[in-house]
């Protein structure tokens, strides 16, 4: 059996994007993985923080009927865990890589996000999209959500390229504000610990903000790992 086999290649706009599955022998299973250049940008051998993004966002919501947006497709994983809630009503996923949701809707990557007839494949830059009022959804440019959730950068301060800084900074955060409903949610995935000075940004824009550090077993450097996930929500009068 091959221990690597490249599921695909293509070059993009922001490098060379690779596809490939690879058998590892330390965890006796197939593990997914996608690189853009020389950078791992998801692998399906760690995903607990990604899953657990998802789970959280919709946890703090009560209700059903739920529309919630994600930025940042990969692998699915946190695309998945929003649509594993029945409360979920429709689920909008933007992804700068028209590629990455091919590989989804061509069942390169295994999993049924792009078959749920509750979620949208968006191929698009979150970052220019939540500055622009309804491009969410052009059908109804007013449109709001109950949960708007990220996992595009490694941390708000290690980027995938400098001109999503803008994103994290008080100004860029109240763009997302203004697409949330009352008592809506704000979460955001990183690999880091977390950041006081992002923290700080949130709890000008939001309210109930907090970064709760999700824990995982990593075999292959015999420790505990660590992302954080930050949350924060929109007042329920926030009627701006």
């Amino acid at each position: 059996m091959a221990r690597f086999q490249e599921l695909d290649w293509r070059r993009t706009q922001l490098g060379e994007l690779v596809l490939r599955r690879r058998w590892d022998p330390a965890f006796e299973r197939d593990v997914i993985e996608i690189k853009l250049n020389d950078e791992f940008l998801m692998s399906s051998l760690f995903t607990v923080a990604e899953v657990e993004l998802g789970r959280l966002a919709v946890e703090e919501l009560p209700g059903d009927g739920l529309d919630v947006v994600v930025g940042g497709l990969g692998l699915g994983c946190t695309a998945q865990a929003v649509l594993d809630s029945p409360r979920v009503g429709s689920l909008t996923v933007v992804d700068a890589l028209a590629e990455v949701i091919e590989w989804h809707r061509d069942g390169l990557i295994p999993g049924g996000v792009a078959r749920d007839p509750r979620c949208r494949l968006v191929h698009g830059d979150f970052f220019s999209m939540v500055r622009s009022p309804g491009a969410f959804d052009p059908e109804a440019p007013g449109r709001r959500f109950d949960a708007v959730v990220v996992d595009i950068d490694h941390s708000p301060r290690h980027l995938l390229h400098p001109g999503n800084a803008a994103f994290y900074e008080p100004a860029g955060l109240r763009c997302v504000r203004e697409l949330l409903r009352p008592g809506g949610v704000f979460a955001l995935w990183s690999n880091d610990p977390p950041e006081p000075d992002f923290t700080a940004a949130l709890a000008e824009v939001f309210t109930a903000v907090r970064a709760q550090v999700v824990s995982f077993a990593n075999p292959l450097q015999d420790r505990e790992a660590t992302n954080t996930v930050y949350l924060g929500r929109t007042p329920a009068g926030d009627r701006r």
